[in-house]
């Protein structure tokens, strides 16, 4: 342990607005309570979409909206497009911006599960979408938030993924019988 003194700042509000655009924009709208039209935001959110990890993610993005090669959406951990999908719902990425969309169109078309509107960390080659096998609550859970968060809750898809959620997801802290049957048994 150290005998040096700690220093402690009064008010981190400052050097939280100096800050990256997403720290910045959070800072203003979830701290300090600021209007989405207020021009400070308004900047902070324009920011988001041109400087640091959230541009850096873009520049990475194929035609075809990933980020990766395609059958690696899940399996390219961290690197794959539903992780980097996953970081620019939480770094405020702008759901309308077509770079955005084009990589939500790209996981509901690949990893999706058609039958149960679940997401699968596989692609099903021969009948398109998610591989029902492979359906997993963890990714639904945070490609449902994610989706939402681009402002896609009225999406029939997203709807599908908050349906099998509130119908497969346990809520009982895994006390008693766990449930038997798909998707319990991976």
């Amino acid at each position: 342990m150290s005998d040096r003194p700690v220093t402690v700042t009064p008010d981190p509000i400052p050097w939280l607005l100096e800050g990256d655009a997403s720290v910045r924009y959070f800072t203003l709208t979830r701290l300090l309570g600021a209007a989405p039209d207020a021009p400070q935001v308004q900047e902070a959110r324009r920011a988001i979409m041109t400087e640091g990890p959230v541009q850096r993610i873009l520049a990475e993005q194929q035609a075809d909206g990933h980020v990766c090669e395609r059958d690696r959406f899940y399996t390219a951990k961290y690197r794959g497009t539903v992780w980097q999908l996953i970081i620019l719902a939480e770094l405020g990425a702008d759901g309308a911006d077509e770079r955005v969309r084009a990589a939500c169109e790209a996981v509901l078309r690949d990893a999706q599960d058609p039958d149960s509107g679940g997401f699968s960390t596989d692609r099903s080659k021969k009948a398109g979408g998610g591989l029902h096998s492979m359906v997993i609550p963890c990714l639904t859970g945070n490609l449902a938030f994610s989706l939402i968060r681009f402002g896609m809750l009225d999406d029939p898809r997203v709807q599908r993924a908050v349906d099998w959620i509130t119908t497969f997801q346990r809520f009982d802290d895994a006390e008693g019988d766990a449930p038997a049957g798909w998707p319990y048994d991976r």
